[in-house]
């Protein structure tokens, strides 16, 4: 407990999935949480249910494909907690496509959701944090960004790109001590998942207990396995730790299995 004692973080998609787990995780912490996604009604709900334990959190809106809205979800934060210490730029869309089915339509929007929105929101968060010579900026990427699935083409090139910025940023912003760090995730159960699995894929309701199958630990991973290691990110334990990627799977990258 406490490792995280009084940050002020904020964590873009954090409404559900893998960003509700990590602020959840963070207000266990002592972290004082902005929770932030488009759904207001979802966001609300996951910032009172961490007030009502007795943790502190708010919700903040904002659609991080506009610039105004990432810029003004940093100033909202400063302006209410006087700084911010933590930024987890967690939001993606992983719309499927392979490089002859993928509309540029389709490549533009993921690469406005998945890369720009973090370019601007680590923008906006440095300002405030390198007057402070601190902060962590954490970037939600993917095991896709070293080759990706076929159908993933467009995905699999946002969090290859969002690979290259976390360690370019974290090359410059070193002078500032801030750190910047990659989660490269692997398969992990969201809501987002299921949805995907039982509906676009089509893969039924049983789809979870022939993936189980595939997983040497008999399980995906969770949110909350994802929030543990956002947790290391954040806290003063990797103090000196910029420029990482760390994947999160069952498999060594570049032997996953075949599902």
């Amino acid at each position: 407990m406490n490792r995280l004692k009084d940050k002020i973080a904020v964590v873009t998609g954090s409404g559900a999935g893998m960003g509700e787990g990590v602020v959840r995780l963070f207000a266990e912490e002592g972290a004082r949480v902005v929770v932030s996604g488009r759904d207001e009604e979802k966001g609300e709900a996951v910032a009172s249910e961490i007030v009502a334990k007795g943790a502190r959190a708010v919700f903040v809106r904002a659609d991080v494909t506009v610039e105004a809205e990432c810029r003004a979800l940093i100033d909202k934060t400063v302006e209410r907690y006087g700084v911010i210490d933590v930024l987890v730029n967690n939001v993606g869309l992983s719309t499927r496509g392979t490089i002859e089915d993928t509309t540029v339509e389709l490549w533009d929007k993921l690469f406005a959701t998945n890369v720009r929105s973090a370019f601007i929101c680590m923008q906006q968060a440095v300002k405030y944090m390198k007057e402070r010579r601190q902060g962590s900026i954490i970037n939600i990427g993917s095991v896709n960004a070293y080759i990706g699935e076929p159908k993933l083409m467009a995905y699999s090139a946002t969090k290859g790109a969002m690979m290259t910025l976390t360690k370019n940023t974290a090359s410059y912003l070193n002078q500032y001590r801030i750190r910047v760090n990659q989660l490269n995730v692997g398969w992990t159960l969201t809501p987002n998942e299921r949805l995907v699995k039982t509906v676009e894929e089509g893969r039924g309701e049983d789809w979870l207990e022939e993936a189980v199958k595939t997983r040497p630990w008999g399980r995906l991973l969770l949110p909350r396995d994802i929030a543990m290691a956002a947790l290391y990110f954040a806290s003063d334990e990797s103090e000196l730790i910029t420029g990482s990627v760390l994947d999160l799977e069952q498999y060594p990258v570049g032997r996953p299995p075949n599902w």
